[in-house]
């Protein structure tokens, strides 16, 4: 990828499949998730497999809660808490979200 992003720092990618390569091509190792962080984000988050949506929105709310509290007394955003915050949104849902709804996100990046 030749195009960086200028301050790139944060990407979350709920979507089926982000951070998974394509079986079409199983010598091809960027996905998505790794495409944006080559291309200058920070922080990456993305699935590994499919995603049910009525179930991973509860994970999702989450982990914003966790990664931006500090906004609330006026901090700023820091990419360097998103693999906290995703652990700590886990397992703040495993009572309403299955074990492999999730496992399904992975981090990457700071």
């Amino acid at each position: 990828m030749d195009k960086d992003i200028p301050h790139a720092e944060f990407a979350f990618l709920s979507a089926c499949h982000t951070a998974v390569g394509d079986e079409e091509t199983p010598d091809e190792v960027i996905h998505l998730a790794a495409g944006l962080q080559f291309s200058g984000f920070k922080s990456v988050v993305g699935t590994l497999w499919e995603v049910d949506d009525a179930v991973a929105q509860h994970v999702v709310k989450a982990f914003y809660e966790n990664m931006f509290e500090d906004l609330k007394d006026g901090g700023a955003m820091d990419c360097t808490k998103a693999a906290w915050a995703l652990n700590r949104a886990t397992h703040a849902v495993k009572t309403k979200v299955p074990l492999e709804q999730r496992m399904v996100f992975i981090h990457i990046g700071v």
